[in-house]
């Protein structure tokens, strides 16, 4: 039973939304009890593959962000240790992403002072990543992400690729470019195009032949882990004759080993002087990082549960997305997200549980160990990658990111999945990369609010037999002085305008007298139409006309009676006589509420001329 007092009403609103999907702090309990060898070994064989591609993509998304190689690998190592114990899939797999790395390439490159102190702001910024991502899993923020348009994220993905494939090329042509300059994508192509001239065939013929070979592996052999296979070909080829200084392409440039200092954790400084200035320079950055974050690993998980035939716990994922990023701030690991490539590969792998993942995780750590002590060897390992031949396989990753059938299916389904697509991947090239996708998440809930708010409403005739049909104007009705009025749709704020502007060109007849407003089919009445609603009453009593409710579901007829609205609109009538001018819905006929309506509104005009009987459709009745 519901209490009438207001803040236990409230109380008990507040406590059904919390317990509605309650979130697990050990989901890993029941998957450790049923643990048994063949997960072991099945988990075990998945976790190789992935830890092969983890590392490397690890050390291409640092580069992407133009972030120091440690960022990626921790991040890959950490995310993966981390999530499982908190994940409601078993399959994902967190880390770095192409996406979420680019995005912060893109606002520090925009921003000179703060990319002087990147290094040192990543902590502090991945773990304001984890808080909001955990804020948003206790307030089920996930389960709203459905309603952003899936063309959102095509048209970030779009640019981001465009974008990725521009910066990239410095390092493909051996080229410099002044930072001055390149803060914009058309400020960098102007950039690029000035440094033609000075590109050294020895880095492009590198990266050429890498980029062929992995294109044409990928053709062959999609399935297998082909970025991997191709960074380490390329190591061994052209690394090798840039790290012993072999003819011409001794001057390759390349990466440098990390070693275990670089290892240490290095989590944000909270304590120093002017840390609230620097929260306030990255809040928009941290929230535009965790919502496309959380977004990237709800897709993730509802792709491999529909092919599992698993139910997505998108609040319980992004709640281990929180945790996730949580603890790479305390390690010094760039921000994670979920992983489409990783986690497909861990599925396509024959992995059965979540422990997979922790597997993977602790093997990345022990090659991230490995290439730290590799220098005590002499065989500094990371020294052997080009950057040249990884900006290669980057724009591999590029040019699959530009998604053509995806581009296709969003511009020719309806007008406005084309101009959310169009005008997310415009904003990307345009503006930084945390702004592009808030830009087109707004034009996405707008246009959604556009068709929502767009009440039905429909004039119906009853005929003496009781059937009800659709009428277009005042002189169609049967009795000039009565409107029934069916309406059908959304009331909540944004459709009030409409609704009330609708109803009050109905009541421009002067003949007509009672109007009666059928809402079996209303839905989400809010504070905003309550009182667009009471507005319109004393409106139509000004004109000594009546309104009256029909067909009123449960949930509308709580607000009308919470609100006070009921009350009003129950000021002309006589309890003791049985008088009323709302009519609650009766689930076994509907239509007899109308007809009590139509009573009520005969009883008001003074007449009683014609019986109203309501026509039941008994083949729907049994």
């Amino acid at each position: 039973m519901t209490s009438r007092h207001p803040v236990r009403r409230i109380y008990q609103g507040v406590k059904n939304f919390f317990y509605g999907e309650h979130l697990s702090a050990l989901p890993w309990v029941g998957p450790l009890q049923r643990y048994d060898v063949p997960k072991l070994k099945a988990d075990f064989r998945a976790s190789l593959n992935v830890t092969m591609l983890a590392v490397l993509q690890g050390i291409a998304f640092a580069a992407i962000a133009d972030l120091p190689i440690v960022f990626g690998i921790i991040s890959s190592v950490v995310a993966s240790i981390v999530a499982p114990f908190f994940a409601g899939s078993r399959h994902t797999i967190l880390g770095p992403t192409n996406a979420t790395a680019f995005m912060l390439f893109s606002f520090f490159a925009a921003s000179p002072l703060l990319r002087e102190r990147e290094v040192e702001l990543i902590p502090l910024l991945v773990m304001m990543v984890g808080l909001f991502c955990l804020l948003g899993a206790v307030l089920r923020v996930a389960d709203l992400l459905q309603y952003i348009s899936r063309s959102v994220l095509v048209g970030y993905v779009a640019g981001a690729s465009i974008l990725i494939l521009a910066n990239q090329s410095k390092h493909v042509l051996g080229v410099s470019l002044d930072e001055e300059n390149t803060r914009t994508f058309f400020g960098g192509l102007i950039e690029l195009a000035k440094n033609l001239p000075y590109t050294k065939w020895q880095p492009l013929v590198a990266a050429a032949t890498t980029l062929v070979a992995y294109l044409i592996l990928t053709r062959k052999r999609p399935r297998w882990p082909n970025f991997a296979i191709m960074l380490i070909l390329s190591s061994l080829l052209w690394g090798t004759l840039s790290f012993h200084n072999v003819g011409p392409f001794g001057g390759l440039e390349r990466f440098q080993t990390f070693s275990l200092e670089d290892l240490l954790p290095k989590g944000p400084n909270l304590s120093r002087s002017g840390v609230f200035d620097d929260i306030s320079s990255l809040m928009g950055l941290a929230f535009a990082l965790a919502f496309l974050a959380s977004l990237e690993n709800t897709i993730m998980a509802k792709t491999l549960a529909a092919r599992t035939g698993e139910v997505p716990k998108v609040n319980q994922d992004m709640f281990a997305v929180g945790m996730a990023n949580f603890a790479c701030s305390l390690t010094g690991g760039m921000p994670a997200s979920g992983s489409l490539t990783r986690s497909a590969l861990n599925e396509s792998s024959g992995a059965r549980t979540r422990f997979s993942s922790l597997f993977a995780g602790l093997m990345t750590l022990a090659v991230c160990l490995l290439i730290a002590l590799s220098p005590n060897w002499g065989v500094p390992l990371i020294d052997f990658v080009p950057k040249a031949c990884l900006s290669a396989l980057i724009v591999g990753q590029a040019f699959t990111l530009f998604n053509i059938p995806n581009i296709r299916v969003c511009l020719r389904s309806t007008p406005d999945d084309a101009a959310v697509l169009i005008a997310t991947f415009a904003a990307s090239l345009i503006a930084p990369l945390d702004t592009a996708i808030f830009l087109g998440v707004a034009v996405s809930i707008a246009l959604f609010l556009r068709r929502a708010s767009r009440p039905y409403l429909v004039e119906y005739n009853a005929s003496d037999s009781g059937d009800l049909c659709e009428i277009h104007g005042p002189k169609n009705r049967t009795n000039p002085s009565i409107s029934l009025v069916h309406v059908e749709g959304d009331l909540f704020f944004g459709a009030t305008e409409i609704f009330r502007s609708q109803i009050q060109r109905i009541t421009d007849d002067p003949t007509l007298k009672v109007i009666i407003l059928r809402l079996k089919n209303a839905r989400h009445l809010d504070a905003t139409s309550v009182m667009a609603l009471q507005e319109l009453v004393y409106f139509v009593r000004s004109q000594k006309r009546h309104l009256l409710l029909s067909g009123c579901p449960r949930s509308i007829y709580r607000v009308l009676k919470n609100s006070g609205l009921l009350k009003v609109l129950q000021a002309d009538c006589d309890p003791a006589l049985g008088e009323t001018n709302v009519f609650t819905e009766i689930p076994s006929n509907p239509n007899l509420s109308t007809r009590g309506a139509l009573k009520r509104a005969q009883q008001l005009l003074g007449t009683d001329k014609a019986e109203v009987v309501i026509y039941v459709d008994q083949k729907k009745s049994l």
